[in-house]
């Protein structure tokens, strides 16, 4: 069970990218998202109505390989939208991510 884990984790920690930095998506606009990331329902995803952007942040955080993070997700829109979804990724894209950029676990504490 504990080596399912660990083969888990390593599987998200190989799709990162070296910094926030590198992920240069759109910040407006519809994306469309190819069959391998998403291979049912919707694909396209207008930037402009939030609860699609949650779903296209998501859906591409959980399936997106390492070459396609930066062509569909920006630093920026993470880094804002990422208080909420991190309560909407499950726990092992979240961890991976907050251990992986600091800057994304300082998001997701609440304020003292």
């Amino acid at each position: 069970m504990a080596e399912d884990l660990a083969l888990y984790l390593e599987k998200f920690r190989q799709r990162l990218p070296a910094a926030l930095e590198e992920l240069r998506g759109p910040v407006a606009g519809v994306v469309e998202l190819p069959v391998h990331v998403v291979w049912s329902g919707m694909s396209a995803y207008d930037l402009g109505k939030p609860r699609q952007r949650m779903g296209l942040y998501r859906t591409v955080l959980h399936e997106g390989l390492r070459e396609g993070l930066p062509r569909y997700l920006h630093h920026e829109l993470l880094l804002q939208l990422w208080p909420t979804l991190r309560r909407l990724v499950g726990r092992t894209v979240r961890s991976v991510w907050e251990d992986a950029f600091p800057q994304l676990a300082a998001r997701g504490r609440p304020a003292v």
